[in-house]
Formats: structure tokens, sequence, C-alpha cells
């Protein structure tokens, strides 16, 4: 069954928009990373390319992008660019120019940390330059806490159990939607199906663990990672 969030927000991911995805905590990144590419990988159309612009510190903080683990997510390295840029000011500057490029659908963005650049304006820039070019841009912000941008999305994840008795099964998340541009937000237990490119919900024996939906305010998701910091 396909994953509840769809009716909130009005069908999926919206095209031509700005979208993030936060770590829930230290340990969580690994986590936060496979969703985004997940997202990305819904996002995609045949034949389009991904390009995914890393900043070199998140490369070192939380881990190079391997094509086996792309391909076990359900991705095609045939069609991901990776790009890698020495500072956060080298990412928005590559990931603006990305989103202008005819044929990449999605552009994936991986600064490190507080980049101070990627503030409401340059968030509202690259809104401006996905709508204008039907690409969707995806900001990654591992060791990051939510600021005030123009996004359409806001997510915040941490990994989720499987169950004792599973060795190896499709990626789970827990995922909170704290900002939701139309509709409510609201927090899942969800898995992805590579082999289908698709959010489900867990088994029916695992439900239990899902939470139900609600209306977080930015407010309280702020201090859930202050918390756990």
């Amino acid at each position: 069954m396909a994953i509840v969030f769809n009716p909130l927000l009005q069908g999926g991911l919206r095209s031509g928009a700005v979208h993030e995805v936060f770590s829930d905590s230290a340990g969580d990144e690994a986590a936060a990373a496979g969703f985004a590419l997940a997202l990305a990988i819904r996002a995609l159309i045949k034949g389009q390319w991904l390009l995914w612009v890393q900043q070199d510190f998140s490369a070192l903080e939380a881990g190079e992008t391997h094509a086996q683990g792309l391909c076990e997510l359900g991705g095609d390295p045939d069609r991901v660019l990776m790009l890698r840029a020495p500072d956060a000011k080298s990412v928005l500057r590559a990931a603006s120019e990305g989103l202008h490029c005819k044929g990449i659908g999605v552009v994936l963005i991986e600064p490190w940390g507080e980049a101070r650049m990627f503030d409401l304006l340059a968030s509202r820039r690259l809104t401006l330059a996905a709508q204008q070019h039907g690409a969707t841009a995806i900001v990654l912000r591992l060791g990051a806490r939510p600021q005030p941008s123009a996004a359409e999305t806001r997510w915040i994840v941490k990994s989720a159990e499987s169950p004792d008795e599973e060795d190896w099964g499709r990626p789970r998340f827990t995922a909170a939607l704290v900002r939701n541009r139309h509709g409510p937000c609201g927090e899942w237990v969800m898995e992805w199906d590579c082999n289908n490119g698709i959010f489900c919900e867990p088994p029916a024996h695992y439900r239990a663990v899902a939470a139900e939906a609600f209306h977080r305010s930015p407010e309280a998701a702020m201090e859930g990672l202050r918390q756990a910091g």
C-alpha cells in the first residue's frame, strides 16, 4: 500500500520546487541521505539525470556515495552525475547552474552544517530556478538545524527499527513532515520499495509503531533537535 502522506502533498512531491531533508540527530545522517535519495529517485522522470552536488566535508563526515548502494535503493548509477565542491558557496552555485541545465530532472544539494549562505534568500533563488525549468531541488541538510526558507516541504528523518527476524529488507524510516505549504503535517514509519520506487506502509504486524498524522510546529521540531544534540 502506498504511504498515506500522498494526500497531504496533493498526490506526491511537487516538481519545480525546493524540498528539505534534515537528519533527526547525530547518527541519522545515513538515514536522511537514503530518504533524500529515495525522494530524488521518485521525482525523476525516465530519461532525466540526477545531479548530486556534495560538499567535500560532508563526504568526509557522512560518507561517500557507493554505486552498489545506489543500485540497491533502486537508482541508476548511469543516470547520476556526482559533483564535489570545496565549500557551501560552491555547492550553492553549482546547484543553481544545474537547475538550469536541460535534461536534469532533480538536483540533490548536500552542503554540510550551518551553511550561512543557505538562507531564505538563497532558497527563494533556488525555488525560482526550479520553477522556471521544471526541475526539483532536494536540499540534504546534515549537521544543521531548520531555519526559515522557501521550501515546499521539510522532512526530519531517522532510521526505524526492523523486525528482529528480518536480516535484510526494505529500508525503513521514521519521517516527520514538519513543513508543508499545501496541507497538514504528520509523522510516519515507512518503507522504501526499491523495486517499484514508492514508499509503503510497513507490514500489518508492524503498523502499531507508526504515529498518527499530526500537525507539528517548526518550534517543536527544533526542540526535538536541541534535545537530541
